[in-house]
């Protein structure tokens, strides 16, 4: 006697016997779900959105971005939530604000509590890994300045990535180390950039048959401007470079010498992005991955007579941004005006990959505008937050806390005092007029103001002095950074 469950199986081995040998094949009704799109994120350091190519710049030299770029999504106001290095960095790997993160002031931790992309995916059954630059591991109050760029980041600090080569900080990028998973340290030979795309190649290679989120972190083109490899030095001749009209004529020498140093380290990357989408299409895994190209701020290079970054500016607030994902958004080129934060990366790849958000996440899912499925309102507007100014942009050299909102046609910014700038970019692409109090823009000034104030609300910001955060979050200034009177 045979129960009815045997019954049942061995008419299904006979039925699969016949099948076989008469030539029968089933019709599937559900095809196999498709598999999960690999994310890679590149993203450099202090590249404005203004050096390259496919943004109308006629003197850098970026053929394998310009051609991908053709291929993308293209974001024209993609802004840096807080235009520094550890805020930006913090800042994507939550999706949150500097001020719920807490690092609003470099070489401060990231919290453990802290829930992050790489934690999200890891759990969504990805691969992970990260390579360059970290810069969210900074030391305690009590020690000496930079104490913890050059130490190992420890398992536990890391966020969730698995695979690890990676250093808290440098700018030496021709003598450069890192350390690996077991806190190990090895020397990048060479130009680190290029040494840090082959090892996010490797890391293609060998996890190119599951899904996997990769963040490749280049130190470059954040100065030194002048250390590129030579043969990329050579092709810039600093006498023959146009500079942006903003740039005052007493700085036009150095910002020429700068300048090409910078695009020489542009061009170098240009070259090692180039070396990793031909890995992806070697690997035959390019039209289901979503590679990532952007960076963590911008570069004033003298225009408005500034440096670097922390500054309101379109030079070091807007970055640049493409999205290239054949598989979800096709093959052609795609251009947004959309205001897009640094902040919003997280919950877009979030939708794009069909993850539930977290509700720590702070920032917009715009997945379905990428897609094509939604067209932005219009009103769409970024918020710049420098709760404490720092280092070179300190107290002392002018810097002060300020707030504001970029829109796809306006900027408009706040400090302490009151209205500071406001722009229309449209008709001032070099932000060489400030409207503020004109007559003719006093509605366009209202609107914005209250802009702001929604953003402000949404972001839980009370938009108070740099030293009421710096003692709510247990922080100390570096060097000089607090010679100053409150609210001044």
């Amino acid at each position: 006697m045979i129960s009815k469950y045997q019954y049942v199986i061995r008419l299904s081995v006979v039925g699969i016997v016949l099948a076989m040998a008469t030539g029968f094949v089933w019709k599937v009704d559900s095809p196999l779900p498709p598999r999960k799109p690999n994310i890679v994120i590149v993203l450099a350091d202090q590249w404005n959105a203004q050096s390259l190519g496919y943004a109308g710049n006629p003197d850098v030299k970026t053929p394998n971005l310009d051609k991908l770029a053709q291929r993308s999504v293209v974001f024209t106001t993609a802004v840096s939530v807080m235009p520094v290095c550890s805020p930006a960095r913090a800042s994507l790997l939550t999706g949150q604000y500097p001020l719920t993160h807490g690092v609003f002031y470099n070489d401060r931790p990231l919290r453990n509590e802290a829930l992050t992309m790489a934690e999200i995916y890891k759990e969504a059954g990805y691969a992970t890994g990260y390579i360059g630059k970290w810069h969210i591991n900074g030391q305690a109050n009590y020690e000496k300045q930079f104490a913890a760029r050059n130490r190992a980041v420890p398992r536990d600090r890391r966020q969730g990535f698995d695979y690890w080569k990676a250093r808290e900080v440098t700018h030496d990028y021709n003598s450069s180390f890192y350390f690996d998973e077991n806190d190990v340290r090895h020397e990048w030979p060479g130009y680190d950039a290029f040494s840090q795309t082959d090892s996010a190649i490797r890391f293609i290679d060998r996890n190119k048959g599951n899904p996997f989120l990769l963040v490749l972190s280049w130190g470059p083109p954040h100065d030194p401007y002048q250390t590129a490899p030579e043969e990329y030095r050579k092709m810039y001749d600093p006498a023959r470079l146009k500079l942006r009209p903003n740039v005052p004529d007493s700085l036009q020498a150095k910002a020429r010498k700068d300048l090409a140093g910078y695009y020489a380290h542009c061009t170098a990357l240009d070259k090692a992005a180039g070396d990793l989408l031909n890995a992806l299409k070697k690997a035959g895994i390019e039209e289901n991955t979503i590679l990532l190209f952007t960076s963590d701020h911008g570069d004033m290079l003298y225009s408005q007579g500034k440096v670097r970054k922390q500054k309101p500016w379109d030079e070091s607030v807007l970055v640049p941004l493409l999205v290239h994902y054949p598989a979800g958004f096709g093959n052609t080129k795609k251009e947004l005006a959309l205001p897009f934060s640094n902040v919003d990366i997280l919950p877009t790849l979030l939708g794009i990959t069909n993850i539930k958000i977290p509700g720590s996440v702070e920032g917009t899912n715009y997945a379905a505008i990428l897609a094509g499925k939604q067209k932005p309102t219009g009103n769409e507007a970024a918020l710049i937050q420098v709760p404490v100014p720092f280092h070179e942009n300190n107290f002392l050299n002018g810097g002060k806390e300020y707030r504001g909102i970029r829109t796809k046609q306006y900027t408009y910014v706040r400090d302490l005092k009151g209205p500071w700038l406001l722009y229309d970019n449209a008709k001032d692409p070099y932000q060489l007029k400030n409207l503020i109090g004109s007559p003719a823009y006093a509605k366009v000034q209202a609107k914005l103001e209250k802009a702001l104030r929604a953003k402000l609300a949404d972001a839980k910001d009370q938009f108070l002095t740099a030293d009421e955060y710096m003692r709510q979050w247990n922080y100390r200034y570096d060097g000089k950074d607090s010679l100053r009177v409150s609210g001044l």
